[in-house]
């Protein structure tokens, strides 16, 4: 498991007027573990405000994800977790990477 570092978070509900009522976009750098043949890995960001039910309605990466699953989730309270599963032939070690998060509450 990994937490991400230098994370840079935007709050504000300009962007989605009406839909949410709350949103954040969240940018940081994550060097996450490699990941072996049918295995998963964690890692963690925090994001000061977010809570339980808030929803991440955007995720990106830097690099190529190459053939990862990846999911992201409001996990508890200032945290948003990533879980990442290896469905290929072989492990990936992903590069360091800068994230991009665009996390909602709803009305």
């Amino acid at each position: 498991m990994t937490a991400a570092t230098a994370v840079t978070s935007r709050r504000g509900n300009d962007q989605f007027r009406g839909l949410f009522s709350d949103t954040w976009d969240v940018t940081c750098t994550l060097d996450a573990a490699s990941v072996g043949i049918a295995g998963t890995d964690t890692d963690t960001i925090t994001v000061p405000g977010v809570a339980l039910g808030d929803q991440v309605i955007g995720f990106a990466m830097g690099v190529s994800e190459a053939g990862l699953v990846k999911r992201a989730y409001v996990s508890a309270a200032n945290t948003v977790t990533i879980v990442t599963y290896n469905p290929t032939g072989a492990a990936v070690n992903l590069a360091s990477t800068t994230v991009s998060l665009t996390i909602g509450r709803s009305v």
